[in-house]
Protein backbone atom coordinates (compact mmCIF):
# COMPACT_ATOMS: atom_id res chain seq x y z
CA UNK A 1 0.00 0.00 0.00
CA UNK A 2 1.06 3.49 -1.07
CA UNK A 3 1.27 6.13 1.79
CA UNK A 4 -2.07 7.70 0.48
CA UNK A 5 -3.74 4.20 0.83
CA UNK A 6 -2.88 3.88 4.15
CA UNK A 7 -3.99 7.22 5.25
CA UNK A 8 -7.05 7.42 3.13
CA UNK A 9 -7.83 3.82 5.13
CA UNK A 10 -7.20 5.27 8.34
CA UNK A 11 -9.38 8.67 7.76
CA UNK A 12 -12.23 6.25 6.21
CA UNK A 13 -12.74 4.49 9.53
CA UNK A 14 -14.14 7.39 10.77
CA UNK A 15 -14.74 10.29 7.79
CA UNK A 16 -15.66 10.27 4.44
CA UNK A 17 -14.03 12.43 1.97
CA UNK A 18 -14.55 12.37 -1.37
CA UNK A 19 -11.45 11.68 -4.05
CA UNK A 20 -10.96 15.38 -4.90
CA UNK A 21 -11.14 16.60 -0.78
CA UNK A 22 -8.79 13.50 0.25
CA UNK A 23 -6.00 14.48 -2.04
CA UNK A 24 -6.31 18.24 -1.23
CA UNK A 25 -5.68 16.68 2.85
CA UNK A 26 -2.88 14.43 2.02
CA UNK A 27 -1.19 17.52 -0.01
CA UNK A 28 -0.77 19.11 3.81
CA UNK A 29 1.21 15.72 4.65
CA UNK A 30 5.09 15.12 4.52
CA UNK A 31 6.61 11.68 4.26
CA UNK A 32 9.54 11.37 6.07
CA UNK A 33 11.63 8.28 6.73
CA UNK A 34 13.97 7.55 10.00
CA UNK A 35 16.74 5.03 10.51
CA UNK A 36 16.12 2.43 14.08
CA UNK A 37 17.34 4.54 16.74
CA UNK A 38 17.24 7.55 15.20
CA UNK A 39 15.46 10.70 17.32
CA UNK A 40 12.09 12.67 15.90
CA UNK A 41 11.92 15.05 18.72
CA UNK A 42 14.44 15.91 21.56
CA UNK A 43 14.19 17.47 25.26
CA UNK A 44 14.20 21.74 24.39
CA UNK A 45 13.18 21.20 20.80
CA UNK A 46 10.59 23.09 18.68
CA UNK A 47 7.44 21.15 18.22
CA UNK A 48 5.65 21.75 14.98
CA UNK A 49 4.69 18.17 13.68
CA UNK A 50 2.52 15.32 14.88
CA UNK A 51 3.62 12.21 13.19
CA UNK A 52 1.25 9.35 11.75
CA UNK A 53 3.24 5.95 11.70
CA UNK A 54 2.88 4.50 7.85
CA UNK A 55 5.18 1.56 9.05
CA UNK A 56 7.76 0.96 11.97
CA UNK A 57 7.42 1.85 15.89
CA UNK A 58 8.02 4.73 17.66
CA UNK A 59 8.24 5.32 21.44
CA UNK A 60 7.57 8.70 23.25
CA UNK A 61 9.56 8.67 26.30
CA UNK A 62 10.30 10.94 29.43
CA UNK A 63 13.95 11.06 31.24
CA UNK A 64 14.13 11.63 34.96
CA UNK A 65 16.63 13.60 36.53
CA UNK A 66 18.60 10.19 37.40
CA UNK A 67 17.87 9.07 33.60
CA UNK A 68 15.31 7.06 34.26
CA UNK A 69 13.37 6.62 31.22
CA UNK A 70 9.17 6.27 31.51
CA UNK A 71 8.15 5.51 28.08
CA UNK A 72 3.98 6.84 27.47
CA UNK A 73 3.70 5.65 24.25
CA UNK A 74 4.48 2.86 21.62
CA UNK A 75 3.12 4.19 17.82
CA UNK A 76 3.05 1.36 15.60
CA UNK A 77 1.13 1.77 12.63
CA UNK A 78 -1.72 3.89 11.77
CA UNK A 79 -1.05 5.12 15.29
CA UNK A 80 -0.12 8.88 15.59
CA UNK A 81 3.02 10.32 18.09
CA UNK A 82 4.11 13.71 19.20
CA UNK A 83 4.94 15.62 22.23
CA UNK A 84 1.44 17.49 22.23
CA UNK A 85 1.98 19.82 25.15
CA UNK A 86 4.32 21.29 23.06
CA UNK A 87 3.04 21.31 19.81
CA UNK A 88 -0.32 22.55 21.21
CA UNK A 89 0.92 24.82 23.57
CA UNK A 90 3.99 26.18 21.37
CA UNK A 91 6.65 25.52 24.47
CA UNK A 92 9.78 23.53 23.89
CA UNK A 93 9.71 19.68 24.10
CA UNK A 94 9.35 17.84 27.94
CA UNK A 95 8.97 14.28 25.89
CA UNK A 96 11.73 12.50 23.65
CA UNK A 97 10.43 10.48 20.07
CA UNK A 98 12.75 7.99 18.67
CA UNK A 99 12.31 5.13 16.33
CA UNK A 100 12.62 1.70 17.91
CA UNK A 101 12.50 0.36 13.93
CA UNK A 102 13.59 1.67 11.02
CA UNK A 103 10.17 3.94 10.61
CA UNK A 104 8.30 6.08 7.71
CA UNK A 105 6.30 8.60 8.65
CA UNK A 106 3.66 11.50 7.43
CA UNK A 107 4.08 14.93 9.65
CA UNK A 108 1.84 17.06 9.46
CA UNK A 109 2.54 20.53 11.21
CA UNK A 110 0.34 22.20 13.51
CA UNK A 111 -0.64 25.28 11.41
CA UNK A 112 -1.75 22.69 8.04
CA UNK A 113 -3.98 20.32 10.79
CA UNK A 114 -5.86 23.73 12.23
CA UNK A 115 -6.33 24.89 8.64
CA UNK A 116 -7.60 21.35 7.49
CA UNK A 117 -9.91 21.97 10.42
CA UNK A 118 -11.72 25.54 9.57
CA UNK A 119 -11.65 24.00 6.33
CA UNK A 120 -13.06 20.63 6.35
CA UNK A 121 -15.63 20.07 9.11
CA UNK A 122 -14.93 16.06 8.78
CA UNK A 123 -11.05 16.81 9.55
CA UNK A 124 -11.98 18.44 12.43
CA UNK A 125 -14.36 16.07 13.90
CA UNK A 126 -11.56 13.18 12.85
CA UNK A 127 -8.86 15.46 15.34
CA UNK A 128 -11.27 15.55 17.93
CA UNK A 129 -12.41 11.79 17.94
CA UNK A 130 -9.14 10.88 17.76
CA UNK A 131 -8.24 13.35 20.74
CA UNK A 132 -11.02 11.88 22.77
CA UNK A 133 -9.76 8.34 22.16
CA UNK A 134 -6.63 8.86 23.37
CA UNK A 135 -7.52 11.06 26.15
CA UNK A 136 -9.59 7.22 27.25
CA UNK A 137 -6.81 5.40 26.61
CA UNK A 138 -4.59 7.45 28.83
CA UNK A 139 -6.97 7.17 31.40
CA UNK A 140 -7.19 3.65 31.61
CA UNK A 141 -3.47 3.42 31.54
CA UNK A 142 -3.77 5.76 34.77
CA UNK A 143 -6.26 4.05 36.40
CA UNK A 144 -4.63 0.54 35.19
CA UNK A 145 -1.30 1.91 37.12
CA UNK A 146 -2.97 2.95 40.17
CA UNK A 147 -5.40 -0.51 40.34
CA UNK A 148 -3.09 -3.25 39.32
CA UNK A 149 -0.13 -5.03 39.77
CA UNK A 150 2.60 -5.60 37.38
CA UNK A 151 1.78 -8.80 36.48
CA UNK A 152 -1.69 -8.05 35.04
CA UNK A 153 -0.88 -4.77 33.38
CA UNK A 154 1.89 -7.58 31.42
CA UNK A 155 -1.20 -9.58 30.23
CA UNK A 156 -3.00 -6.31 29.88
CA UNK A 157 -0.64 -5.31 27.07
CA UNK A 158 0.02 -8.59 25.40
CA UNK A 159 -3.52 -9.02 24.95
CA UNK A 160 -4.23 -5.34 23.28
CA UNK A 161 -1.18 -5.43 21.56
CA UNK A 162 0.53 -9.22 21.03
CA UNK A 163 2.88 -7.85 18.08
CA UNK A 164 4.98 -5.53 20.44
CA UNK A 165 7.00 -8.84 21.72
CA UNK A 166 8.03 -8.93 17.92
CA UNK A 167 9.09 -5.13 17.98
CA UNK A 168 9.68 -4.00 21.28
CA UNK A 169 12.87 -5.15 23.26
CA UNK A 170 11.97 -6.19 26.49
CA UNK A 171 13.61 -3.53 28.11
CA UNK A 172 11.32 -0.80 26.48
CA UNK A 173 8.20 -2.82 27.50
CA UNK A 174 9.51 -3.03 30.95
CA UNK A 175 9.94 0.70 31.65
CA UNK A 176 6.33 1.41 29.79
CA UNK A 177 5.22 -1.34 32.50
CA UNK A 178 7.19 0.62 34.92
CA UNK A 179 8.94 -2.45 36.11
CA UNK A 180 12.58 -3.85 36.17
CA UNK A 181 13.55 -6.02 32.92
CA UNK A 182 14.54 -9.05 35.35
CA UNK A 183 10.63 -8.42 36.84
CA UNK A 184 9.38 -8.82 33.08
CA UNK A 185 11.79 -11.81 32.52
CA UNK A 186 10.15 -13.48 35.35
CA UNK A 187 6.19 -12.49 34.17
CA UNK A 188 7.05 -13.61 30.66
CA UNK A 189 8.28 -16.94 31.52
CA UNK A 190 5.28 -17.53 33.63
CA UNK A 191 3.05 -16.73 30.48
CA UNK A 192 4.93 -19.15 28.58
Amino acid sequence: MTAQDILKTHLGQTIDLSEKDFDYVFSHFKPISFKKGESIINIGDVVNYEYFVLDGCIKTFYLNDEQKMFILQFAMTNWWASDYNALYLDVKATLMLDCITDTQVLCLSNQDREKLCREFYPMEYFFRWRSNKGYIAAQKRLLSFMNNDAKYRYEELMQMYPQLYNIVPKQLIAAYLGVSRETLSRLYEKKQ
